[in-house]
């Protein structure tokens, strides 16, 4: 007797602590969750692209319906990108699924590793990066097709924790030698604005070359551009200085035309976007919940087996 209540007394303090493991383990598992909102009139694809050596989310491209929302489950150390398409179609006789702006050339609403063709409106993240920080920034710097903005969401012990992003229209406004022009909506009409080095293919504005340095390349007219209408966001390659914010323990706030525009993408039914409620329709990956557990009963087992061991 006096040897089963050691050995209770004994295992009781593991029991409790692997409890408290397996809880962090279900509820911690993963260091931010990234909400992203459409608030445009209009239908926005989300592309998600993972850095090099970084694993993919549990999913890569869906569709954000107007005033629609989805929560997203990033793992820890997580680096990518993640941008809004537009005018996405599927072709009823081959299914293949393409955009007009921000196209990953997966052929699918899944994105499957592709990155966004320019331009694109991007929003950049390494999460727990130097010092346990995580970087996040807006970048027009492959161009420009939507409003966004970066919003941490509880961040605490260190950064600066600011918003950031470009949450006014630029298509409308674009330089004409930078317009993308398309009729896909019902009209031509600017439905993106390219960059400089994307439209004209020089060094001097694609920051390569002699021009590869932060003391080489400098702003052109047409990355001010950007930056005079977005101060915040990244208008070129070396514009980190005013570009680049941080936050610690944070969750993220991604959202499509945050704030009432004039873009000149139109909607399916001819209308132009316009800031819409958000339904609030939060939603988990079922894989992410399937996964964990998995994993976690899997853990409990053997530490079952252990404890019938020992």
């Amino acid at each position: 007797m006096a040897a089963s209540i050691y050995q209770h007394a004994a295992t009781a303090p593991i029991s409790a602590f692997f409890i408290l493991f397996l809880f962090q383990f279900l509820t911690g598992s993963y260091s931010a969750t990234f909400t992203i909102v459409n608030k445009c009139s209009y239908t926005v694809w989300p592309g998600i692209l993972s850095g090099a050596g970084t694993a993919p989310l549990s999913t890569t491209g869906f569709a954000l319906q107007p005033g629609e929302s989805n929560a997203v489950a990033v793992p820890a150390a997580w680096s990518g990108r993640l941008w809004g398409r537009t005018l996405c179609t599927q072709n009823t006789t081959t299914g293949k699924f393409t955009c007009v702006t921000g196209d990953c050339g997966s052929s699918t609403m899944e994105c499957s590793g592709g990155g966004a063709a320019p331009p694109a409106t991007l929003a950049e993240f390494t999460l727990n990066g130097a010092g346990g920080l995580d970087f996040f920034d807006v970048s027009l710097v492959d161009g420009y097709n939507l409003p966004m903005i970066i919003e941490p969401q509880g961040g605490s012990g260190g950064g600066n924790c600011s918003a950031t992003g470009c949450v006014v229209d630029l298509n409308s406004a674009c330089p004409t030698e930078l317009k993308v022009m398309s009729s896909s909506s019902g009209g031509e009409e600017s439905v993106a604005c390219k960059s400089a080095c994307e439209a004209f293919g020089d060094p001097s504005y694609c920051c390569s070359g002699a021009f590869g340095s932060p003391d080489t390349c400098k702003p052109s007219s047409y990355s001010q551009f950007f930056k005079s209408a977005c101060p915040r966001a990244y208008s070129y390659a070396y514009d980190d200085g005013s570009s680049t914010f941080t936050c610690a323990s944070s969750d993220y706030l991604i959202t499509f035309c945050p704030s009432p525009s004039t873009s000149s993408i139109k909607s399916g039914n001819g209308k132009y976007p316009v800031a819409v409620q958000v339904s609030g329709s939060h939603r988990l990956d079922n894989n992410d919940v399937v996964f964990n557990m998995i994993i976690a009963i899997s853990v409990l087992i053997g530490f079952w087996r252990f404890c019938q061991l020992n």
